[in-house]
């Protein structure tokens, strides 16, 4: 399903007015470039407020508040001064707090000593693999091709899954209420049922109340 983490209708109804690109083909190229902009900050934005509610560092709490006021008055500017923003310094930014926050959080669960599989990393391609045996909790896994995977019943804390595909991934009575950086489109293309667990932050779909 797609979701533009709510950019779509500020551009239409704030930036232009209300005005559609079909009726006015002229605004066409500044209203994608508007629009892919703004839905950059719309989802950094999700981002950081998760990472701000999982930190425990008071200074990076402060640092990812201030990040954050910077993205929404971004969001809150004329057209033209969001086609200028340095988009490339704004996601180095965000990226670097929230790899921070990541690698704080993630590194909680090895208080035992325990190492993740080396199979078991960033990018990793995945697809279609049995990650049922496979130790999980913290491990980052932010890129990762986990397009059909099998997760049942696994324990996601403290799992990275920015920018994961989960695609089909088999999420059947698993549990995610605490993996990092989870997002409705990835929970919308996967596969889940009544017992999978997730945080309050996204949405369980209709179709897994089914069996």
């Amino acid at each position: 399903m797609f979701d533009c983490f709510g950019a779509g209708q500020v551009v239409s109804q704030r930036l232009f007015s209300g005005t559609s690109w079909r009726e006015r083909p002229e605004l066409r190229d500044r209203m994608f470039s508007a629009f892919k902009i703004l839905k950059q900050l719309h989802e950094m934005l999700w981002y950081l407020l998760e990472a701000q509610e999982r930190t425990y560092d008071p200074d990076t709490e402060d640092e990812i508040r201030e990040l954050a006021d910077f993205l929404v008055s971004l969001t809150r500017g004329d057209v033209d001064e969001l086609l200028s923003a340095d988009m490339g310094d704004v996601h180095a930014s965000v990226r670097a707090v929230l790899m921070t926050v990541s690698a704080h959080v993630r590194v909680s669960y090895f208080a035992d000593g325990g190492r993740v599989h080396p199979r078991i990393a960033p990018g990793a391609d995945l697809a279609g693999t049995d990650l049922r045996a496979y130790r999980l909790c913290g491990a980052d896994l932010r890129g990762a091709v986990l397009i059909g995977a099998d997760l049942r019943g696994c324990d996601l804390a403290g799992v990275d899954l920015i920018g994961a595909d989960l695609r089909d991934a088999r999420l059947e009575d698993a549990d995610l209420s605490l993996a990092l950086y989870l997002t409705q489109p990835q929970i919308n293309a996967a596969r889940g049922n009544e017992r999978t667990r997730i945080s309050s932050a996204v949405s369980v779909p209709t179709g897994w109340c089914r069996e």
